[in-house]
């Protein structure tokens, strides 16, 4: 079932986004060479627990960090640890806060000083591809009318779109319904209600669609 939110509620996760927002602008100018995923994590802990709120990702089935933190070929989920970032890096940041029992959910790539011009187009494509699924979310609208947003915008630049991994419902939980494919078919799915909360996250790969799970998980 998907879960409608009044505005009461709405007004709640907006307030966890907004420490979402000022957790991610830190972060992003901490990210520089030399700098260790574990220092972001840390910095991450320490301010969302100083707003009053809890890091969502934190021991959710496991998980050991504040933060994830992916550098490079890496695409998600990245536990933060001693690797140190480097000049031309990636780094995909993805936080999570929870703050009076709702979650805000959402990750930004931040480039390690100069990148190629291939990385900078694929950050930009994956930009625009995100605003342009953004605004497909209007009552009325299915969810496949979002995925086909991302999907048409990232085909059309030549990147892939990986499909093993999809957005979600956010709310009081972080995973709620529906799943939000980053592919699809206008008009089909489930049909876009006033209240409604999604995680629209796309994520896009140079060269092929495929993705493969580290040995840590």
């Amino acid at each position: 079932m998907i879960i409608r939110k009044t505005d009461d509620q709405i007004e709640k996760m907006a307030a966890a986004g907004a420490v979402h927002a000022r957790c991610m602008k830190m972060l992003t100018a901490k990210v520089r060479p030399g700098v260790t995923t574990a220092e972001l994590d840390e910095v991450a802990e320490k301010f969302i627990r100083s707003q009053g709120g809890v890091p969502t990702f934190k021991g959710f089935r496991g998980f050991p960090g504040s933060i994830c933190a992916s550098p490079n070929s890496m695409v998600v989920h990245g536990i933060p640890g001693p690797y140190k970032l480097e000049k031309g890096d990636i780094l995909s940041v993805d936080i999570g806060v929870t703050l009076d029992g709702w979650v805000a959910d959402g990750a930004s790539t931040i480039p390690v000083g100069p990148i190629d011009e291939t990385t900078q187009k694929l950050l930009k494509v994956t930009k625009e591809s995100l605003d342009l699924a953004a605004a497909r979310m209007v009552p009325g609208n299915r969810v496949g009318d979002i995925g086909h947003a991302v999907q048409s915008h990232v085909e059309a630049n030549g990147f892939s779109i990986i499909r093993t991994l999809v957005g979600h419902g956010v709310g009081q939980n972080m995973h709620e319904e529906p799943q939000i494919p980053n592919y699809g078919t206008p008009g089909r799915g489930p049909e876009i209600e006033e209240g409604m909360v999604f995680a629209i996250e796309p994520m896009v790969n140079v060269g092929g669609p495929h993705v493969y799970m580290d040995d840590d998980g």
